[in-house]
């Protein structure tokens, strides 16, 4: 192997050149008598070779050449999934999301401190519970205590309407198979005592009461006032006079003076304002729709029995069908959050086990869906909204 700091052989022969005249000169010089001047010219032919020497053998550090920075991959972000569907529902009943933004959506779905995916509210509505025999809209006594029990062995909390409210925006922290009972019109305390207190001293279950809001019976108000007062029945508006459902036909003053009647009349004899609001009869317009929100109202309720609702889910239909001909088509309004689905009390046992389908449904699709919904979120969404909690 050549060695690196091998003399190339012309500069090898120079070398011994130029020693040789050197020890020549320097045996010269020790012969004669007296030292002579220095040959200048000689030394400086001396020390040029010797430069030259030691410039070729000595090998030069490579250059370090700088490398151009590496270009960062870009991420393209999956599709994602549709909604979930399901069977379960009938076919013209079809669920509608109400949350445009898909990053703010989805942050709060896979949000570890909130509802799970599948978190589902059976909404059930309570017309008459009657001791004796029951009919039309209305259960007996012994019919309402199997819905309860029914509900509470299938794994139900019930919930009131702050809760659902903060649920259906934020999908706020709720049990994963939450109920809420809701009873229309004006009763007695007795009716709440009877009813509806065994099982919020068992179990902590409220009970909301769509109460109507016309300015009489100073001893209904009071009676109810405390009960509002002991804070396990919720009361929430059922409209003013509540005798003339709102229709398409309904003015601006009349829709006003409705849904914000009732929130005065509840705010002066039970200190509190609702933000539900329990359509009378069932009647609504897509105007009422729009100024619910404006009086600050947070949701409002059919008389349709849909299905349950979920996290920005919500079983909606877009015209009057076989399948369910006397309910208003709630599309056409244009927000689902005002046009939530209820079961009635007469049906609820028979929908229990739907109910549940559903919310097990939800949650493997959700699952088998999760990789790709946190991929698109921290491509697009996450440099803006933040991580996930």
């Amino acid at each position: 192997m050549k060695n690196s700091l091998q003399l190339p052989i012309t500069n090898y022969r120079k070398f011994r050149f130029f020693l040789n005249l050197s020890l020549l000169t320097a045996l010269l010089a020790s012969c004669a008598p007296a030292a002579p001047t220095p040959d200048l010219a000689m030394t400086a032919a001396i020390e040029t070779a010797f430069a030259q020497i030691n410039a070729a053998t000595v090998t030069p550090l490579p250059t370090e050449t700088a490398l151009p920075p590496t270009a960062t991959a870009v991420r393209t972000p999956p599709a994602l999934p549709g909604m979930y569907q399901t069977s379960v529902l009938k076919s013209h009943d079809i669920p509608r999301a109400y949350i445009t933004d898909s990053c703010q959506y989805l942050k709060n779905k896979w949000d570890s401190t909130k509802s799970v995916p599948g978190t589902v509210v059976m909404v059930i509505m309570h017309h008459g519970i009657n001791k004796g025999e029951a009919s039309g809209n209305d259960v007996t006594v012994g019919e309402h205590k199997q819905i309860m029990n029914d509900l509470f062995e299938t794994g139900f909390q019930a919930i009131n309407m702050q809760q659902m409210a903060d649920f259906m925006y934020d999908n706020a922290k709720i049990p994963q198979r939450s109920v809420l009972l809701i009873v229309d019109d004006r009763h007695f305390a007795e009716y709440f005592n009877d009813h509806f207190r065994p099982y919020f001293e068992q179990w902590g279950w409220p009970v909301i009461n769509g109460y109507i809001g016309v300015d009489e019976r100073t001893d209904l108000w009071a009676e109810n006032a405390a009960l509002s007062a002991e804070g396990w029945v919720d009361y929430q508006s059922h409209g003013y006079l509540h005798n003339t459902p709102i229709s398409e036909g309904s003015s601006d003053e009349f829709i006003i003076s409705e849904m914000q009647g009732a929130i005065n009349s509840i705010q002066k004899y039970m200190n509190k304002t609702p933000v539900g609001y329990i359509w009378p009869g069932g009647g609504f317009s897509k105007r009422a729709v729009e100024i619910a929100p404006t009086l600050g109202y947070k949701l409002a309720f059919t008389v349709n029995p849909r299905g349950p609702v979920m996290y920005n889910w919500v079983p909606q239909a877009d015209t009057i069908n076989d399948s369910n001909p006397y309910a208003i088509p709630e599309t056409p309004a244009g927000n689902p959050l005002m046009t939530l689905p209820r079961y009635w009390s007469t049906d609820a046992r028979n929908n229990i086990g739907n109910v549940v389908a559903i919310s097990d449904e939800a949650a493997a699709f959700a699952e088998q869906n999760k990789a790709t919904e946190l991929e698109y979120y921290d491509i697009l969404c996450a440099p803006t909204y933040g991580p996930i909690p």
